[in-house]
């Protein structure tokens, strides 16, 4: 039988009285009372109650110092006047003097006549709603959390050169390269590719899990603009048995499915009625779509991607795990407090999710989920489920494998391995690299299709690189850079154009034909070649784009279809004539007949009823 409830104290005299007489010593000599203090309960609590309900409050909390000030103020900002101390140390980087619950009883902090435990033996973490009332007539609210932006990246970030310190020993660092992927772009490439790839029959996904086999994600990997985030290089060995495997591969078949824009037939993937009608739609409405539908699947809980942490798929850890549709809508809500343009750390970030009160969980009981070994290695032990453990990589995998992949945030990020060390501690790690394949992601930049997808702008306007150097356009086709360019402009002008030598460039007519084709709009690059040039676009130049942007629309695709050779033209010039058949396929050919994917099954069944049948080819 479950114990019964017993609600918080409602009074500074409930509260004190959960105290032991210890305890209210030392409190009572923070307070001018009369001396000899008193030794009932009764009276001690009486006494100091007194104290708390006069003039004295004020002076009370002037003794108080900043930091201490400062935890009452946040405690009065919440609705029930609770001390978050997760959330107060991820804002103001410490924790108040003497809120250590362990802190001797002999000789209290003034902070303790503030703060009070909620039931016995608890640690102090709320103000009594009577004693709360009082201190809002005075006490100042908090300032607002800020979340810290950049307009540029660093080039590296400092890694933590040892795993393990001996005794005496300092850690050191060493300079590690960043890897920069701009997503705007590259998701609105990656829609129509994975599209066409599930249109063609070539993605594979597990009848039971729905996640795409290897094959299906090498085959995604090969269409992705610029491949995935995290692809071994030839002849890579990796020193540990981790292998980080397909990220934004993975992503693309389980947002397909979640958006109904594909759905299981066979062992494959298809596409269906909205998958085909978003081939023809504006990119960012299909992106965004996708993102929204995102948010409430129950498809996949992007924690069981975390692999390293064990006892997620099956009894009490399974159970205990909440739901991730509930964890999603926190990530977008504080996404949307970020700055459009700017780059944010993502230690930052998770910082100021703690600090703003965009909190969750990701389980219940953590002793069910364990490293390695579920005795010795469970998440249960103090240090082990603590916010960077568990919510922690439960942000890197929704941003790096979803967010990014469907554009919303551009990425900055390293190798996994050794990139956060903050597991290292735990029973079971000594073999593991990294807790997740996502621990590499260091930065990451809203951009203006996030803004879009996240309702902050009503109209999805594309990005246009900063201007950093001229770049005069010449009636060849040819373009100049007049400096160095930025990683923005080289991936503008490398989606329409090749690099003949440094700094010259020529317009391409197959690159703009597949940009456009895939979703970029060539207005955008209009705008960005008319922003680094004085003179207008040259005719040949203009007509370039125009010619280019009415070619790649020129053809639709409809669907695809069986190309069916028959045994001899009798056979065909029956099938394509006979009633039951005929609205179901088209001669190409003496004995070929065209059958679209989507009749296939309908066509077998009246080709059966004139007497033909058709083996798997």
């Amino acid at each position: 039988m479950a114990p019964a409830f017993t609600p918080p104290p409602a009074t500074v005299s409930e509260a004190l009285s959960l105290l032991p007489g210890d305890a209210l010593h030392p409190l009572m000599r923070l307070l001018p009372i009369d001396r000899p203090l008193p030794t009932r309960k009764a009276d001690m609590v009486a006494a100091i109650e007194r104290h708390l309900s006069d003039n004295s409050l004020r002076e009370l909390w002037n003794r108080l110092d900043e930091t201490q000030q400062l935890a009452v103020s946040e405690a009065l900002s919440t609705p029930h006047s609770i001390f978050h101390p997760h959330a107060f140390k991820a804002k103001y980087g410490k924790l108040p003097f003497g809120f250590d619950p362990d802190a001797s009883r002999t000789k209290a902090p003034v902070l303790r006549l503030f703060l009070y435990a909620s039931h016995r033996y608890e640690t102090p973490t709320i103000i009594p709603p009577d004693l709360a009332q009082r201190l809002r007539a005075f006490v100042p609210p908090p300032p607002e959390t800020e979340l810290a932006a950049d307009d540029d990246l660093p080039d590296t970030v400092q890694q933590p050169r040892f795993r393990y310190l001996h005794r005496g020993q300092k850690q050191e660092f060493d300079p590690v390269a960043l890897t920069r992927r701009d997503m705007e772009r590259a998701a609105h490439h990656d829609l129509f590719a994975v599209l066409r790839l599930i249109d063609g029959g070539r993605v594979a996904v597990s009848a039971k899990t729905r996640r795409p086999s290897a094959a299906a994600s090498r085959s995604i990997a090969a269409v992705l603009e610029g491949g995935d985030f995290l692809e071994p290089a030839a002849g890579e060995t990796p020193e540990r048995e981790q292998e980080i495997g397909p990220i934004r591969a993975f992503a693309w078949p389980c947002l397909m499915q979640a958006a109904r824009l594909a759905e299981l037939r066979g062992s494959r993937l298809a596409l269906t009625k909205s998958g085909r009608a978003a081939l023809a739609a504006p990119a960012a409405e299909t992106l965004r779509r996708l993102w929204k539908r995102w948010l409430g699947t129950t498809l996949l809980d992007e924690f069981s991607r975390v692999e390293a942490i064990k006892g997620q798929s099956r009894g009490r850890g399974r159970r205990s795990l909440t739901a991730a549709s509930g964890r999603r809508p926190v990530v977008a809500d504080a996404l949307a407090e970020c700055p459009v343009g700017r780059w944010v750390r993502f230690d930052d970030f998770s910082e100021f999710m703690q600090a703003a009160s965009f909190r969750f969980d990701v389980t219940r009981d953590p002793w069910h989920l364990y490293l390695s070994e579920p005795e010795y290695g469970s998440l249960g032990y103090n240090g082990s489920h603590d916010w960077h453990i568990l919510q922690g990589r439960y942000l890197l995998c929704l941003l790096l494998e979803y967010a990014a992949t469907l554009g919303l945030i551009d990425v900055a990020y390293t190798d996994p391995a050794d990139a956060r060390p903050d597991f290292t501690h735990m029973w079971g790690a000594d073999d593991l690299a990294y807790l997740s394949r996502y621990d590499g992601l260091q930065y990451f930049r809203l951009n203006p299709l996030g803004a879009y997808c996240l309702g902050l702008a009503e109209v999805y306007e594309p990005s246009v690189p900063p201007a950093r150097a001229a770049l005069p356009v010449y009636p060849g086709l040819w373009l100049q850079a007049a400096a160095a360019l930025s990683p923005d402009e080289r991936l503008m002008l490398e989606t329409y154009a090749d690099e003949a030598e440094d700094g010259v460039w020529r317009l391409d007519g197959d690159k703009a034909l597949s940009a456009i084709e895939n979703g970029h709009d060539p207005e955008a690059f209009r705008q960005f070649l008319a922003a680094r040039d004085d003179q207008p676009l040259p005719e040949t130049v203009d007509g370039f784009l125009r010619d280019a942007e009415r070619g790649a629309r020129a053809l639709r695709m409809q669907g695809t279809a069986l190309l069916v050779e028959c045994a001899d033209a009798k056979i065909a010039a029956r099938l394509a004539t006979d009633a039951r058949t005929s609205r179901l396929c088209q001669r190409a050919g003496e004995r070929q007949l065209v059958v679209r994917t989507a009749s296939e099954k309908a066509f077998r069944k009246a080709a059966r009823a004139l007497g033909y049948g058709m083996p798997p080819g």
